[in-house]
């Protein structure tokens, strides 16, 4: 069996649609979580806040921790601890990470928000989304490999005047638990990846400030319509 087969292996549950309802509910999820996030805020509160919201939605278990990030915080590696107790500014920025299941389909979610009028912060958050988009355009008309869509985001990203974190690299998505199948990443992969099958994400920082931005979403050919 070739690379492709073996890493683009599903489950006995696997099911498209429940996957594609699963990824609807986890973005529901996550907007409802940014929604309540306010200035003055600690951090900590936020992350309540997220168990809360996914335990009332029937997702509190997760594949991965659930992950809100303030400020500096943006800039810690996926899984590392916050600094304790920072709080969100008038003019500041934050991300929400969360990996939860529904039922027996995994959801993955991150998406990167400003308060206040930062330029420089709101251009990020923006620009995150505009890198997404054209990696995903160049698998779709382009057909890149894994790699090649990495090699294209962070020649993007610094078209834009940005940093890619390459630890942030995508991933397998199923359903639970993918990590049976594959826990590596999409970055590392030699093929074209198949559709509804794999997490893209894009992490950029600033070069100079301390804050980064981060998006993710499966990576789907149709929009999941």
């Amino acid at each position: 069996m070739d690379e492709r087969g073996h890493l683009e292996d599903v489950g006995k549950h696997y099911d498209r649609t429940m996957m594609l309802e699963t990824r609807a509910r986890t973005r529901r999820a996550m907007a409802s979580i940014a929604a309540e996030i306010k200035s003055g805020m600690i951090e900590e509160d936020a992350m309540d806040l997220a168990r809360r919201t996914l335990k009332s939605a029937g997702m509190l278990r997760g594949w991965h921790a659930i992950h809100v990030r303030f400020g500096e915080n943006t800039l810690k590696p996926f899984g590392a601890p916050s600094e304790p107790g920072v709080k969100l500014r008038d003019d500041d920025i934050f991300f929400i990470d969360i990996g939860p299941v529904w039922q027996q389909w995994e959801g993955d979610a991150g998406e990167t928000y400003v308060v206040g009028n930062d330029p420089e912060m709101q251009r990020i958050a923006r620009d995150v989304k505009v890198i997404f988009a054209d990696v995903r355009n160049q698998w779709k008309v382009n057909r890149l490999t894994g790699a090649a869509l990495y090699e294209y985001a962070a020649r993007r990203a610094v078209s834009l005047g940005w940093r890619l974190n390459l630890d942030m690299n995508g991933h397998r998505l199923a359903d639970f638990p993918h990590a049976a199948i594959h826990k590596g990443a999409l970055a590392a992969t030699t093929f074209i990846p198949a559709t509804d099958l794999w997490v893209l994400e894009i992490q950029i920082r600033h070069p100079y400030g301390s804050f980064s931005a981060f998006y993710e979403d499966l990576l789907l050919d149709d929009d999941g319509r």
